[in-house]
């Protein structure tokens, strides 16, 4: 067993470190969830955010859309032409995505300079992507309601998780330190 341990220590020491890392960014999260004052922005900061945010790019499209709260659910409802279309909810933030992210990069770390500004740019990158998202989402489902499950089960999952892998294989074919060893 030790020799196992000793033959693939990096392996050991990413695996370790992502999951420390993940571990303590998703408490920290569940913190500002748990802790988040609903009152000024509901249901929580960053939620009532990108909400916002997403309905001026519906905007910017050329449509008439609004988002108001959601009377039942902690979410913001978003209305195109004053047809509901589409909700916001606290996993459509992209938090979670980022942590995923950020706990990756951590685990595959190169130079700090490095790491820092490509997790910074990456970040940035999935937070826009996301917006981009949710404003193709609702005008589809304004357009095309019957394709729903497709569009939010499939499509659009496929778009987030498809740039965060294609951010991490970037990273590890580029500026890793596993990549630099090799060389």
């Amino acid at each position: 067993m030790k020799d196992l341990l000793v033959k693939y220590k990096a392996v050991v020491r990413f695996i370790l470190t992502f999951l420390i890392v993940y571990l303590l960014l998703s408490v920290a999260y569940k913190f500002y969830l748990d802790h988040s004052d609903g009152t000024k922005y509901y249901p929580d900061y960053f939620t009532n955010l990108v909400a916002d945010q997403s309905n001026y790019l519906i905007q910017s499209f050329g449509y008439d859309a609004k988002v108001v709260s959601h009377a039942n659910e902690p979410s913001m409802k978003i209305l195109i032409n004053n047809k509901f279309v589409a909700r916001v909810v606290e996993g459509c933030n992209s938090i979670s995505v980022i942590i995923l992210f950020v706990s990756f990069m951590i685990a595959f770390a190169g130079k700090f300079k490095v790491t820092f500004l490509y997790i910074l740019t990456g970040s940035v990158l999935l937070y826009t992507v996301n917006l981009f998202r949710i404003a193709i989402l609702s005008i589809g489902l304004f357009h095309y309601p019957w394709r729903r499950e497709i569009l939010h089960i499939v499509i659009f999952p496929l778009i987030i998780y498809g740039m965060v892998f294609l951010l991490w294989m970037f990273w590890v074919n580029r500026f890793s330190k596993l990549k630099s060893k090799n060389d």
